[in-house]
């Protein structure tokens, strides 16, 4: 059976939620592979809104294996938070339907505290975070001094890691004019929430080794975009993450053979939540009007997104750094009125021409767009579900994107419902 993954392949809210829903349907393991709770993906199911933050987008629909696998940093009271808020709205949630790996780190409040002191030090230093501690959390991974799902079950191991962690970042809150961490709090918090965390505890290696063998379909699910990636993306103003593709396989802890299918996630337009380069953004009325129509506040933080015209050169870098099969086309109805509409081919660096975005920083932000003009269309495409539906100047736009990102369109949504949705090819064809 095929394996997907779904990423995004901007700089985020591509909306992707829909997608992962849209496609679920079809998949037996629904498995997050990367970030934490400042991922937002909004589901519209018969009417019915889910903000889902951090579990996967498959735990709304029933029959489902919904996995957060080990290269997910796991916030233990938001998971209990967010697990209480779906299953007031109906939804079934229990070790049966839910697995966490039991080695994803912690983020404690520690790294929310940290996160936030940094954020506001100085413009300079400003990343434009959520402030939830992800990056802090993705630190203390690496530096190997994480507090990890499964140190939860073990009280001796568990004051050690609080030791280890505290001789670091007493030091950095000293620095920042932060109380030192009590330690017998932090130590209290985690043996309070320990027995609400732990019954969702698996070696989910196993359990995907064990879907794979047993033919099962995966969906691997991705947080943010590709131009968020710590990699690849508009470095520092990115995640602390590998957001692109092959990072789906070592997140959940299976090899790079079980990805069958990459399907990137790409609006019709571009738009961007937080600090950084921006070559495409509009600051006229063209850009208040997308961001209008296309409802442009981020699920997570509420803040508005900056907008402009597609870019294809960004796009067509990230399907390369991801190996994208085929793209999903999302939002296409929000340019539905458009007298004229404009794509980003390439940039104008100091009189040279780009056809990518160059790595340093400061020839990022001297990127001017170079860009191809497009007639729009009158006629309305929201809730179209074939092609017939469409206005021939929307198709033609469609496939001047495909030739410009070198890369096929898989699907085409039309609207936040997920029947909304035109298949081109099905990522789960074997």
């Amino acid at each position: 059976m095929a394996n997907v993954v779904v990423v995004g392949a901007q700089w985020g809210d591509e909306g992707k939620g829909k997608i992962v829903d849209w496609l679920s349907e079809r998949a037996d393991v629904i498995a997050r592979f990367q970030g934490g709770h400042n991922a937002g993906h909004t589901l519209v199911i018969d009417g019915k809104v889910y903000k889902l933050s951090l579990l996967p987008s498959g735990i709304v629909r029933g029959g489902k294996l919904s996995v957060i696998g080990n290269g997910v940093v796991l916030d233990p009271w938001h998971l209990v938070m967010e697990i209480a808020k779906l299953r007031g709205q109906g939804v079934e949630i229990s070790p049966e339907n839910l697995m966490i790996a039991e080695n994803a780190p912690l983020i404690l409040p520690i790294h929310g505290e940290l996160d936030r002191a940094r954020e506001g030090q100085t413009a300079v230093a400003k990343i434009g975070t959520t402030g939830r501690g992800i990056g802090p959390a993705y630190e203390d991974k690496v530096g190997r001094r994480a507090i990890r799902v499964a140190d939860l079950a073990d009280e001796a191991t568990l004051v050690t890691r609080v030791d280890r962690l505290m001789g670091h970042h007493d030091a950095l809150r000293r620095g920042l004019g932060i109380e030192p961490i009590d330690k017998e709090a932090l130590l209290q918090a985690l043996r309070d929430i320990a027995p609400q965390v732990l019954p969702y505890a698996k070696p989910v290696w196993k359990v995907m080794t064990d879907a794979r063998r047993a033919g099962k379909r995966i969906l691997f699910e991705g947080a943010q975009g590709a131009l968020l990636d710590i990699d690849f993306g508009t470095y520092p103003f990115v995640t602390s993450s590998n957001v692109i593709a092959g990072q789906a396989a070592t997140g959940v802890g299976l090899g790079p053979t079980a990805i069958d299918f990459v399907l990137g996630i790409v609006k019709a337009y571009t738009t961007r939540v937080g600090e950084g380069p921006f070559p495409a953004e509009l600051m006229d009325a063209d850009g208040e009007r997308l961001g209008e129509r296309g409802h442009e506040f981020g699920t997570v933080t509420g803040r508005k997104r900056r907008c402009g015209w597609f870019d294809a050169v960004l796009v067509r870098q990230t399907c390369a750094t991801s190996g994208v099969s085929g793209i999903a086309l999302t939002k296409l109805d929000v340019l539905d009125g458009f007298k004229t509409l404009k794509i980003c081919i390439g940039y104008d660096l100091d009189g040279v021409r780009l056809d990518y975005l160059p790595t340093a920083a400061n020839q990022q932000a001297r990127c001017t767009p170079i860009y191809e003009e497009m007639d729009g269309w009158s006629e309305n495409t929201a809730g179209a579900r074939s092609w017939s539906e469409l206005p021939g100047a929307a198709i033609k736009y469609v496939r001047r994107i495909e030739e410009l990102i070198q890369c096929p369109v898989a699907l085409l949504s039309t609207s936040p419902e997920r029947e909304d949705t035109i298949l081109v090819t099905d990522p789960f064809a074997d």
